[in-house]
């Protein structure tokens, strides 16, 4: 679900990969972590909808400043767990790699709940600069200020869930994400 807390605040937007084949992320090393933070044209709980480019412009100042995309625990500012070495768009979406920081407990900590699989979830912190209503009520991104993609237990969109070592969660897992993912849009419609 994206949202604003005020006025320049960040939004969020939860990146469910679950189908992994489809998202592209791995872990690695227990570690190492590449694959889709958000995919284009996909409409999440929220009714918005990533257009491509949208992370071009942000993408570029970051570049020409030399700052990075940060790594977040939960979305929470004071807990830094890793670095993305890698942000880029292609044609699917905006395509992230990094890696956990062993050395910063929270790091640990994720490493060894990916491993898991009791976290699975990347969601996307951003404010947004450009975007339109199409004719079903969603909202589509156009442009965004990207600031940090987090590793987080419940991610909103419903194709971007981490397979910790590439592993494919049982059926169990898998039946309890989809009755939380059923739940969530619940929620959302009302």
């Amino acid at each position: 679900m994206g949202y604003i807390t005020g006025f320049g605040a960040p939004e969020r937007k939860f990146v469910a990969l679950g189908n992994t084949a489809e998202a592209g992320l791995r872990v690695t090393g227990g570690t190492e972590i590449e694959g889709y933070a958000s995919l284009f044209g996909r409409r999440d709980q929220g009714g918005d909808v990533v257009q491509a480019g949208a992370y071009a412009g942000s993408l570029a100042k970051l570049g020409a400043a030399a700052r990075r995309v940060k790594m977040l625990w939960q979305h929470d500012p004071t807990q830094p767990i890793g670095i993305w070495d890698e942000v880029r768009e292609d044609g699917r979406g905006l395509w992230v790699k990094g890696r956990l920081l062993p050395e910063v407990a929270r790091g640990r900590e994720a490493a060894a709940l990916l491993a898991a699989g009791a976290i699975d979830g990347l969601s996307i912190g951003y404010r947004t600069v450009k975007s339109e209503r199409d004719g079903k009520g969603q909202r589509l991104l156009t442009e965004l200020e990207l600031w940090e993609v987090s590793l987080v237990t419940f991610p909103m969109l419903a194709e971007a869930r981490v397979a910790a070592k590439g592993d494919r969660p049982d059926d169990t897992w898998r039946s309890l994400a989809q009755v939380f993912d059923a739940a969530r849009r619940t929620l959302a419609d009302r």
